[in-house]
């Protein structure tokens, strides 16, 4: 493509980072997927990001289809594509989004995967028997107690959380959006304990021995050793107890506005997936117990 094109997606991606403040992960992204559809554009011989067509897109994207990309990730590509012709036309570099109406193959909606109460209480009530441990109970605890998101643990400082009043403030949810939550008794004991082992410096909330800010990966990879320490046998991820926390939550107040304000979700049908978990559950005590549920 053009330098001139060039230009426009750098610019873009510092908009991203400086006005938009979309997280590292995202931008990451979004920058993979840009460059990619550019070297798509190069391909086809278009030099300008004015020259792109519906046409195009629709092209580029059932390549990305018939290559087996999956439809999360090419949905995923859209969003990138729609956002950045977004800001050539805030920035009146184009006349239209040749993105805009272009439709992703569709997702087969899959369930998030929970842990039952049982298993949750099992895998918070053993006992840690190091510094390390003790800093992952405080994590994993916080994790279900308040929904948090993997990203908003790890950027959480130690002036976002108020022991005394038993809550903690998200700075850096998902949009740049702010909220408050609550944080439940366990998890104000097992962070209590951790504050008093914590080595000394640094704003994170979270840390290794070396004082550094835990990243995303070692937390993953800690909850997974913690959860094979004790008897969880499938794989575990962060993203599970923000589930488990949303489901159990759910389950026990039938709140779906209250859930959705402390998932921070910008919209409601995000929230009502747990709605399905919740009448799974329903409709599996309904065939266990009711006398003219069994066939045959």
């Amino acid at each position: 493509m053009h330098a001139e094109a060039d230009d426009a997606l750098q610019l873009y991606f510092c908009y991203l980072v400086s006005e938009k403040r979309v997280a590292d992960h995202t931008s990451t992204n979004y920058q993979r997927d840009l460059k990619r559809f550019r070297s798509f554009c190069n391909v086809q011989e278009l030099r300008l990001w004015q020259q792109v067509q519906d046409r195009d897109v629709r092209n580029y994207i059932a390549g990305r289809h018939k290559n087996g990309i999956g439809s999360k990730t090419i949905q995923r590509e859209l969003a990138a594509l729609r956002s950045f012709y977004r800001f050539l036309l805030k920035t009146n570099q184009v006349t239209h989004n040749p993105a805009q109406h272009v439709q992703a193959p569709k997702v087969s909606k899959r369930l998030p995967h929970v842990l039952d109460v049982d298993q949750m209480m099992g895998m918070l009530n053993a006992t840690p028997d190091s510094v390390l441990e003790v800093r992952d109970l405080a994590m994993f605890e916080l994790f279900y107690s308040s929904g948090l998101r993997l990203s908003e643990l790890v950027m959480l400082d130690l002036s976002d959380i108020d022991l005394s009043e038993g809550f903690l403030r998200v700075r850096f949810g998902k949009g740049g959006k702010q909220r408050q939550l609550p944080v439940g008794s366990k998890a104000l004991d097992a962070l209590k304990v951790w504050l008093t082992n914590r080595p000394e410096g640094g704003q994170a909330v979270f840390v290794s021995l070396q004082r550094r800010r835990l990243s995303r990966r070692s937390v993953q990879l800690r909850l997974d050793r913690w959860g094979k320490k004790n008897g969880i046998a499938e794989h575990l991820h962060p993203h599970m107890l923000r589930h488990s926390f949303a489901s159990h939550l759910l389950e026990a107040s039938k709140d779906i506005r209250a859930v959705q304000e402390l998932l921070g979700h910008s919209n409601i049908s995000t929230t009502q997936i747990y709605t399905h978990l919740d009448f799974q559950h329903l409709a599996a005590v309904y065939d266990q117990a009711h006398p003219r549920s069994r066939k045959g």
